[in-house]
């Protein structure tokens, strides 16, 4: 991923603390990125990709179809659900994918931090993205910017500014948002945001894909079916949560590294293949103290270029799995279903 900071600022604003501290917030706080995500990197939310193309996608590609009275594209779209789901990779898809526009990734909290002129840094954002072509403003965690801040000033300034802005003349803009608590968005803020797309936790057809996705560039020994069952045990996680899960297999075979007391030559994996014998009969896996061929030593006795990768294995996801619990609760699902229906019409 490639990125690069907004560099115009607002020159006729007065900042006390100097315009350098201000450009500095403006880096910390907007990027301009362009990511490389395709849309099979996201597995699923077929129905989610369906709605941003036609939402973002067409209308930049199609502009005459939603232009007067043909129609007029979405100002506002949030996108909503579980965390941990998706919702930060379908917009860099949705990012990689609209490559005539300029992206502009923006990160609530460090806005509202008390730290920034989250004002100043709202106006120069909005006026530099009118300033393009077509523009993509995407707002992680919009609910850190919007939610319930009756009880600072700041906060409360700093959301009338963003309200402004994003209800003021953005033909050429378009503003997307995401939130794991779509509940704490006010009415003002709901309406500013026309289309609201759940994010749901993944089925489990899909969890078996993503753990494909996790485990492509690993060397594994699991089948398909192996993929199937971890799916169907893995009822409730999010792909964050399945994420953790690999992570975690995949340092056991690190942790067999560090306990090894024996280590032998891997003559069966290099019969297979005689072209790479001569390679693979040098590299050492650990072993049992009983295993044929086994050399006493530890993994500070095995050079880094002769230690054999040793797969990861269907019996390391599911002991992984034993030890993990996912991280969206009964309550969270609650009340994301009555957002739901209070506020998203039915497709």
């Amino acid at each position: 991923m490639t990125e690069k900071t907004i560099e115009k600022s607002d020159a006729n604003s007065t900042e006390p603390t100097g315009e350098n501290i201000f450009n500095d917030q403006m880096s910390d706080a907007i990027l301009m990125e362009r990511p490389n995500v395709s849309w099979d990197n996201v597995a699923g939310l077929d129905s989610a990709k369906k709605t941003l193309i036609e939402g973002v996608v067409l209308p930049l590609k199609y502009p005459d179809l939603f232009s007067g009275r043909k129609g007029r594209r979405w100002q506002g779209i949030l996108l909503y659900g579980p965390p941990g789901t998706g919702k930060s990779d379908l917009i860099k898809a949705l990012a990689t994918e609209t490559t005539n526009t300029s992206f502009f990734y923006v990160s609530s909290r460090k806005i509202s931090s008390k730290w920034s002129d989250g004002e100043k840094l709202l106006q120069t954002l909005f006026t530099t993205a009118r300033e393009h072509k077509n523009s993509i403003i995407f707002i992680d965690e919009v609910d850190a910017l919007c939610g319930d801040c009756s009880e600072y000033e700041s906060l409360r300034r700093i959301k009338t500014e963003f309200l402004i802005q994003i209800g003021g003349e953005n033909k050429n803009v378009q503003v997307l948002g995401a939130t794991n608590t779509p509940w704490m968005l006010d009415a003002s803020t709901r309406k500013r945001f026309e289309k609201r797309i759940c994010i749901p936790l993944p089925e489990a057809s899909v969890r078996s894909e993503i753990f494909k996705i996790h485990l492509r560039n690993a060397v594994h020994s699991l089948a398909e079916e192996d993929f199937t069952e971890l799916g169907k045990r893995t009822n409730g996680f999010s792909g964050y949560d399945i994420s953790v899960v690999v992570k975690e297999a995949l340092m056991i075979p690190v942790r067999k590294l560090q306990t090894a007391t024996h280590f032998r030559k891997v003559e069966e994996v290099c019969n297979k293949d005689p072209l790479v014998s001569d390679t693979m009969n040098h590299l050492l896996i650990p072993c049992s103290s009983e295993a044929q061929g086994a050399i006493k030593m530890s993994w500070v006795d095995v050079p880094k270029d002769k230690l054999f990768e040793t797969n990861v294995s269907m019996g390391d996801m599911l002991e992984s799995l034993v030890n993990y619990k996912p991280t969206v609760t009964e309550d969270d699902l609650r009340k994301l279903e009555e957002f739901t229906r209070d506020f998203v019409a039915p497709v």
